[in-house]
């Protein structure tokens, strides 16, 4: 195969030949405070695997997050709002939650009930926020870079884990352990992003989709417009809009005003829908019990198995491990989701994980056996940690948030995305809650080999 007819070399091409101007700075702008939206899952998933190894914290509370606990029922009643009230509207409003409850874990104190009164508000709000940021992102982006642009909320929120971490990180390094502002201080500062994406809300369209779904058709032609930075009047502007409204209308027509009985009997009454129903509920089952997540909320525990000592250093190297997952997020947002396609990053990314889990298994087995290694084999196993969050970025991470946005029909796209993220935090609170069992009951390397089956 020739260089010229590689999948990346015609995806290039492709970007090039799109009608000047689509991919214009208001369009950035906008996907850019939508992909903010990940931002507070990113931070507390980062900020919680490492706060625990405070000693100030530890003292105080002793408890990780609370926040999968809500954060079902915060996805799944989040596709009300987000179609009576609007994209932008239940954006400010998720985001709200999150301060709110950001706030309340700040000013608990020694409080345990306060303490799990801030996580459990910021869980409806962390959640409701991983489905309309993707969503949000689909509706609004060409159709030819809608898997590179929504993978960017996945970044996000790999580069608020990795911030996040190294907060927690600085606050070990610098402040006293008889401080409570040492587990303050990551608390508080996750609230900064909230109100700047608040903020830099005002300044974008409404999504074109939902305002063709709320009969708003001028001004969902006027959005599309000033999001593709062209006039109003441009051939490539009315071929968009058509495919965007023509489809809409059609099912309006078909289904008539959408309720909560139309929307769940076309979601689970027409094959098509159901079969996406299966597909997003299998991707996620295969994220959550692929264990990289387990990885990530007890990485710090994870690393002292493979020889990593030290407060300092286990946070560290969990901080060292966000921001592998992140760069590798960046190229499977570059070149592989849209070039490639999906189903072939996913296999990618699972084939290497699996290996990765062989190896992790096996080091403890031996070290448990009370046979020494050597110091490659040690090195080996941290590397095949970090390995195992580059792959685990380009398929297992980033598809299932893309699946559960771009799969579904106009009229129950929110719906969709609710009810797959609903799944998405059941599954992630039983799998976090069943960890330490797990690698407690088969002496830690029986863990990595059950993830890998």
């Amino acid at each position: 195969m020739g260089l010229s007819t590689s999948p990346f070399v015609k995806y290039w091409k492709a970007i090039k030949e799109s009608p000047p101007g689509i991919y214009n700075r208001k369009l950035m702008f906008t996907v850019f405070v939508y992909t903010l939206s990940g931002s507070s899952r990113g931070w507390d998933e980062g900020s919680t695997s490492a706060i625990t190894q405070l000693k100030s914290f530890q003292k105080q509370f002793n408890v990780v997050s609370l926040v999968n606990l809500t954060a079902g029922v915060g996805a799944l009643l989040s596709f009300y709002l987000n179609d009576r009230i609007g994209r932008r509207w239940s954006l400010r409003l998720y985001l709200a939650i999150v301060a709110v409850g950001s706030l309340i874990s700040t000013l608990s104190y020694g409080s345990i009930a306060a303490l799990y009164v801030g996580h459990l508000v910021s869980g409806l709000g962390i959640a409701a926020l991983t489905v309309t940021g993707p969503m949000s992102i689909v509706e609004i982006s060409p159709r030819l870079t809608r898997g590179l642009m929504t993978l960017w909320f996945n970044i996000t929120m790999l580069s608020s884990q990795m911030i996040g971490i190294f907060v927690v990180y600085g606050c070990n390094r610098n402040m006293s352990p008889t401080l409570n502002l040492q587990w303050q201080t990551p608390f508080f500062v996750q609230t900064f992003i909230p109100f700047t994406a608040t903020f830099l809300s005002f300044f974008v369209d409404e999504s074109p989709r939902w305002l063709c779904m709320k009969g708003r058709v001028e001004e969902g032609l006027e959005a599309l417009a000033n999001i593709r930075g062209c006039a109003r009047d441009k051939p490539h502007l009315f071929v968009e809009f058509y495919s965007i409204n023509e489809p809409i209308q059609l099912e309006l027509a078909e289904y008539g005003k959408d309720t909560l009985v139309s929307t769940i009997r076309e979601t689970f009454g027409k094959r098509s829908n159901l079969r996406h129903v299966q597909l997003t509920i299998v991707a996620y089952i295969l994220a959550q019990m692929s264990g990289a997540n387990s990885i990530t909320n007890y990485l710090p525990q994870i690393f002292g198995y493979i020889g990593v000592t030290g407060t300092d250093a286990k946070i560290y190297s969990s901080g060292l491990y966000a921001l592998a997952k992140l760069r590798c997020c960046v190229v499977a947002s570059l070149f592989f989701v849209d070039a490639i396609g999906r189903r072939k990053s996913l296999f990618i990314g699972i084939t290497i994980q699996m290996f990765c889990h062989v190896y992790l298994g096996s080091f403890p087995n031996v070290t448990g056996s009370g046979k020494s290694v050597t110091l490659g084999a040690s090195d080996m196993a941290i590397a095949a940690i970090y390995i195992h969050a580059l792959v685990w970025a380009v398929g297992l991470y980033s598809l299932p948030y893309l699946f559960g946005a771009e799969l579904w029909p106009n009229r129950i796209r929110s719906f969709g995305g609710a009810l797959s993220q609903c799944f998405h935090w059941l599954f992630l609170f039983a799998i976090t809650k069943a960890t330490p069992s797990i690698l407690s009951s088969m002496n830690k390397w029986g863990a990595f080999v059950f993830f890998a089956v």
